[in-house]
């Protein structure tokens, strides 16, 4: 049995009880046993960390990970990738159906909880796929996929091409209170673009990815939500067209929600003039408008929550030319950091915000129990140094994909410790 664990001298910082002041956690038997315990409440034997200058939050969870296995274990494992997601702070993930074979049946989604139960990283929980064989044709077997442990839906990075999928999909996913997840883009005016199309991609003589196609699929997306009053996660977006069609149906009272990307925050397509294959993300970095306006709509929660967008892909697959190479970053590790700099640092928002958007909200969207330093809620705890400046080392990596447009940068926040069920996992 693991032994009571006290965290003392820390910023105990929890969104979903709007605490935010210096206090003691004390964690026993898996669950949050108490907030500011007494001497006498705390057991013999009791193990200690001493959080002096950190923060002290409920453990961050992304709602979409690439994890590749089984299939395309060149490009990551679960071991590899729920370890990785420990060392960003992330203490419970959820592993898309981008595998092979792919997350539509029962044994597939035993497959992966199995596998992770195995590893001892992080969470693990699984997005079985919306449509049979990730075909975007005939609806998945949903509610097997559900019994089997499925927490939400989705063909993600694929889009669901299929106007009336989707409608069926959300409707029929009412009776099982899980989300569907659809990566917005129209996939036939995005074929072939390998960033943003705007005037860097036409000086650089490089196909586009244009904005409408991205923004058609989310105004389709919210007007289904609205339509069938199911429950609908769209993301990762990276528009000012996407943001307005949000901002428009929540102003209704529409229930839907989006998140983005911490890189689509900082980054803008002026990167891609390395013409290096690093900066080919999914979606792509847009131009400065785009990413103040995506800052602004988190700040706001037009935009609920910040999701890693980690999509692995191997060294020798990212060397190819920069059009044959694939989309792909690994973002697991550098997330919170990249998010703390490109919104803490500017002064665009606060650390509770940031912990709201990486850890309580996301929760709450796929209805984890998650999220929150609650008396008696799992024991899942980050331990971040708020002022640590540290640069981007890929090679230091835990995941086995070393490709970021972040290498070589220098980020503020750093992940100290990560706790999962009362026990420590990752420690610097």
């Amino acid at each position: 049995m693991k032994k009571p664990l006290l965290i003392h001298n820390g910023i105990l910082i929890d969104p979903s009880q709007n605490l935010n002041r210096g206090g003691r956690l004390l964690l026993d038997r898996g669950v949050v046993a108490a907030i500011d315990p007494s001497d006498e409440d705390i057991p013999e034997g009791c193990e200690v960390i001493d959080a002096a200058g950190c923060l002290v939050t409920p453990g961050f969870v992304d709602l979409g990970v690439e994890l590749r296995e089984p299939g395309f274990e060149e490009d990551e494992t679960i071991l590899s990738g729920s370890h990785a997601a420990l060392a960003g702070g992330y203490t419970s993930i959820l592993a898309t159906s981008s595998t092979d074979p792919v997350i539509d049946s029962h044994g597939a989604v035993e497959f992966v909880r199995q596998k992770a139960t195995q590893a001892r990283g992080a969470r693990v929980h699984v997005v079985g796929c919306l449509s049979s064989g990730r075909a975007g044709k005939q609806m998945a077997e949903l509610g097997l996929l559900s019994e089997a442990g499925a927490v939400a839906f989705s063909d993600a990075p694929r889009a669901v091409p299929s106007d009336a999928l989707l409608k069926r999909a959300l409707e029929y996913c009412r009776m099982l209170d899980r989300p569907i997840f659809d990566h917005p883009e129209v996939p036939e005016m995005a074929s072939g673009g390998v960033m943003h199309e705007g005037q860097v991609s036409l000086v650089l003589g490089l196909k586009g990815l244009p904005t409408e196609a991205e923004d058609l699929a989310v105004a389709r997306d919210v007007r289904l939500a609205e339509a069938t009053d199911g429950r609908l996660h769209v993301g990762p977006v990276s528009t000012m067209g996407a943001v307005d069609m949000l901002r428009r149906v929540k102003s209704r009272g529409v229930v839907v929600t989006a998140s983005a990307c911490p890189h689509n925050l900082m980054l803008n397509d002026t990167e891609m003039r390395s013409y290096e294959s690093r900066f080919k993300v999914h979606p792509p970095l847009r131009s400065a408008r785009h990413v103040a306006t995506l800052c602004q709509a988190v700040k706001d929660k037009t935009i609920d929550a910040i999701q890693s967008g980690h999509m692995p892909r191997s060294r020798e697959k990212m060397m190819n030319d920069l059009d044959q190479s694939p989309f792909g970053i690994s973002s697991l590790e550098t997330a919170m950091a990249t998010a703390a700099t490109a919104l803490i640092r500017t002064g665009i928002m606060d650390w509770i915000e940031l912990i709201d958007r990486m850890s309580t909200r996301p929760a709450q969207i796929v209805g984890l129990n998650a999220g929150t330093l609650g008396i008696g809620r799992p024991a899942d705890v980050t331990i971040i140094d708020p002022n640590a400046g540290w640069k981007v080392e890929p090679t230091r990596f835990r995941s086995s994909c070393i490709s970021t447009p972040l290498a070589g940068m220098e980020l503020i926040g750093r992940v100290k410790h990560t706790i999962v069920g009362g026990e420590l996992r990752f420690s610097v």
